[in-house]
């Protein structure tokens, strides 16, 4: 893939079409707004309840592939960073694809990113609504996917600040529950908590030692690791709606990184230290386990809250981020006409298709549970890792042109360029490639590449039309 310069066709087609500034969109997103959507982004149920099988996978070893996934984790924000920081935009890395690679990478990258959130609206409705059921056995868990749903469309449909303010609380409270469970987890380990004993690293060597299952359990734990940092991308995206732009989105990724690695890490190395990866109840929640191994009154309760929560807000942040994404595409002449109507400064049309795709394949999983709705999961598998490829593919190509022509602009600059920007890259064709080893993640791969091959010859096909009729 050769770099296009200032002058080649695929850039004077993003220049033609309505350029992607995010004008017509309002600016009531703080900077407090921005941090804690940044920090709280990529903590979500995943981290809560589905880093159990990491575990049982991994061992002791998980907190090795955490770290592993964690480093390229920050490098894919850094370089996102960089970019938005350079060129806000409400449609982020899919505009900067189009810009840097041509308008069928962005038009690629951006509707593989709509699938994968309204998808994901979907799993977390159902998820939230299931424990509603808990709750409230004698209610249908239809209901509570009915009410979730229809909350979150109108949050997304008033003011952007409501966004803001709900998802900065939603962040807020996971955090803070990630924060007290290290506190909590750190005073048993040095034996300071009444009621414990420091259990040293009895549990981390036990048990067939730090990696019982060798490579191959490390892999199982790198590639549910990766999966679980999923929604880093909605900071860049929501930098576009925030008072100051370019100082908001520099500052939200510089402080989110290494906090980031601090909750993710951490969280699982106090839970391997503090009971043995063996330990069937951590399938159930890691987190839970180790509450109630520390004899915590309502462990599980406590966790089903926070996990409430954590769902709620992915689901707040996706139905925010797939309307931006949808209303950018639109907007380059990448999407339906009839979705680009902005109301007093918010894509409304694009919140309730957004809303209703992922409403729909909520009925999927309903009527079709093994069939239609488990290959729209396929499809979405891999989709976090098209985009970062995209991503890193995108800033090896901005760069250069951005120090040649406009060098002011990067506020953000991504460590060792570009060293570490193909570092990254290699990174996620290995993640990639990791994913052929397993039956299970074999399908979602070749899933996911169906859907992003399609998608790319339909931008493709869109490209050279486009280029005919200007000729």
């Amino acid at each position: 893939m050769t770099r296009i310069d200032a002058t080649s066709a695929p850039e004077r087609a993003v220049t033609e079409v309505p350029p992607d500034s995010g004008t017509a969109l309002s600016h009531g997103l703080k900077q407090r707004h921005l941090s804690m959507i940044a920090l709280g982004g990529v903590i979500g149920a995943g981290l809560f309840v589905g880093s159990g099988a990491g575990i049982a996978a991994a061992g002791p070893g998980i907190v090795l592939a955490y770290a592993v996934s964690g480093l390229l984790v920050m490098l894919v924000m850094r370089m996102l960073g960089e970019m938005a920081a350079a060129n806000p935009a409400s449609g982020s890395f899919s505009v900067h694809a189009e810009k840097a690679i041509g308008p069928w990478a962005g038009f690629t990258a951006g509707w593989v990113f709509w699938i994968e959130l309204c998808v994901a609206i979907a799993v977390e409705a159902l998820g939230a609504a299931a424990i509603m059921v808990q709750w409230f056995p004698a209610t249908s868990s239809w209901m509570w996917v009915l009410l979730f749903m229809a909350l979150f469309c109108g949050m997304n449909l008033a003011a952007v600040g409501n966004f803001g303010e709900f998802e900065f609380w939603f962040a807020t409270l996971k955090v803070a529950a990630i924060g007290i469970f290290l506190v909590l987890g750190i005073l048993a380990i040095c034996g300071l908590l009444p009621g414990t004993s420091a259990p040293g690293a009895s549990n981390l060597t036990g048990q067939g030692g730090f990696l019982p299952n060798g490579t191959d359990g490390l892999v199982a734990g790198l590639l549910a690791s990766v999966f679980a940092y999923g929604g880093l991308e909605t900071v860049t995206i929501a930098a576009a709606e925030s008072e100051h732009p370019v100082k908001g989105v520099a500052k939200a990724v510089r402080t989110a990184m290494w906090r980031i690695a601090l909750f993710y890490v951490g969280s699982m190395l106090v839970v391997v230290t503090l009971i043995p990866w063996t330990d069937k109840s951590i399938l159930g929640g890691p987190y839970v386990a180790v509450l109630e191994h520390l004899d915590i009154p309502a462990a599980g309760q406590i966790m089903n809250v926070i996990v409430l929560i954590a769902l709620l807000s992915a689901m707040n942040a996706n139905i925010y981020g797939a309307s931006r994404m949808a209303h950018s595409l639109v907007e380059r002449g990448e999407g339906p006409r009839f979705l680009g109507k902005v109301t007093g400064g918010v894509p409304r049309r694009t919140v309730v298709a957004s809303s209703a795709f992922g409403f729909v394949a909520v009925l999927l999983s309903y009527k079709w549970p093994d069939t239609v709705f488990k290959w729209l999961l396929y499809m979405t598998g891999a989709a976090v890792l098209v985009v970062w490829a995209f991503i890193a593919v995108t800033q090896l190509m901005m760069r250069h042109r951005l120090e040649r022509e406009q060098p002011e602009r990067l506020v953000v600059r991504m460590w060792w360029f570009p060293v570490l920007t193909v570092v990254a890259l290699l990174g996620i064709l290995f993640i990639l490639g990791l994913m052929l080893r397993e039956k299970d993640t074999a399908v979602q791969l070749y899933a996911t590449a169906a859907l992003t091959v399609a998608l790319a010859l339909v931008g493709y096909v869109r490209q050279r039309l486009a280029a005919a009729r200007r000729s």
